[in-house]
């Protein structure tokens, strides 16, 4: 089989396309004939030996995957050949297969393609379970989304919504707000030509926000801790700016506030149930019309560098996504485009 590999821990540009051998099978797994892969930001640091989890040279980049079941090991049960399954596999994605263990894997919610399906599991996973379950946002709360136009951003913009809250969505330029609009968004700032702390004052009469959902860091922590509500909660995400925050716990005693880890991954294997709940509810969600995920373009395998540094170079909107040529999943499929509701 094809796949894309890292020999070395380096940037993009030095990952390879090759023939290596298809991995075995065992009990209580499945081989996934993959169609699409997901990229995402844990990606660019996964090859550059920076990421909490650090797999043995050589290995293929690639942490979500949607695709078609080719095979079925011993005591393997609700799986057969030819469903179609999308899931988490940390690495090894960005290859034509990948064996993974069954319960790592959900079913495509209906009318969802590979492409859209291997982009939804992390971001809209993370998003979900970080306002639901790690903020508790309620009705009528505002909800600050910094780096909005991203993956995860944009995710948390339209479950914002579906669970009833105000949403101000916050991005670098005037055409990525444009997206946070579709998605759904009630107010927008520009934090490049505006003060964070200063518009979310305005647009909350003096406030501040309830929630800040934060996958950026870097100076917009700082500009997000000065500028939420009275027993908010800034969600911690991730560090997409590069820089790695301190926290003015000063400013966590005056405003009576909460900064809240959010590590989706380890929390997928530590109650394994609730985030099969989880996905469950997103998946009736895209099915009822209320999710939307945006896909902005799609990549194939020999390409796998150039959209890695895309990534990195924060030129990503929405989501995008490795295709193998397998399957249904073509260049350019639901590219650009909002998924139909």
């Amino acid at each position: 089989m094809r796949a894309v590999v890292c020999k070395e821990f380096g940037p993009p540009e030095s990952l390879t396309v090759e023939q290596v051998p298809s991995p075995m099978l065992g009990a209580g797994q499945v081989r996934l004939a993959v169609e699409a892969c997901g990229i995402n930001f844990p990606d660019t640091l996964i090859i550059e030996d920076k990421y909490q989890f650090k797999p043995p040279l050589p290995f293929s980049p690639g942490g979500e995957v949607a695709g078609e079941i080719v095979e079925v090991g011993a005591g393997v049960e609700g799986w057969k050949v030819g469903d179609h399954a999308m899931g988490m596999c940390g690495w090894g994605g960005f290859a034509e297969e990948i064996v993974l263990e069954a319960g790592r894997l959900v079913p495509v919610p209906k009318g969802m393609d590979s492409v859209t399906a291997a982009g939804f599991t992390m971001t809209y996973g993370t998003s979900h379970y970080a306002l639901e379950d790690r903020a508790n946002l309620r009705p009528g709360e505002t909800l600050l989304v910094l780096g909005a136009a991203g993956g995860v951003g944009l995710a948390a913009v339209e479950i914002g919504k579906v669970m009833g809250a105000r949403v101000i969505a916050a991005a670098s330029s005037d055409e990525k707000l444009e997206f946070c609009r579709r998605a759904g968004a009630d107010e927008l700032i520009n934090y490049t030509t505006e003060s964070l702390k200063q518009r979310v004052k305005e647009l909350t009469d003096g406030r501040g926000a309830d929630v800040i959902y934060d996958p950026v860091g870097g100076d917009l922590f700082d500009e997000a801790m000065r500028c939420i509500g009275w027993e908010g909660r800034l969600l911690v995400v991730g560090f997409a700016g590069g820089r790695i925050p301190q926290l003015p716990v000063n400013l966590v005693l005056l405003k009576g506030c909460q900064v809240i880890g959010v590590f989706w991954g380890s929390f997928t294997a530590r109650d394994p149930a609730r985030n099969s709940a989880n996905l469950a509810k997103l998946g009736a969600w895209f099915e009822e019309g209320k999710l939307r995920p945006f896909v902005s373009a799609t990549y194939p395998m020999e390409e796998a560098g150039k959209a890695l540094r895309a990534m990195l170079d924060r030129r990503v909107i929405g989501k995008i996504a490795l295709v193998t040529g397998k399957g249904n999943a073509k260049l350019g499929q639901s590219g650009g485009v909002f998924a139909a509701r």
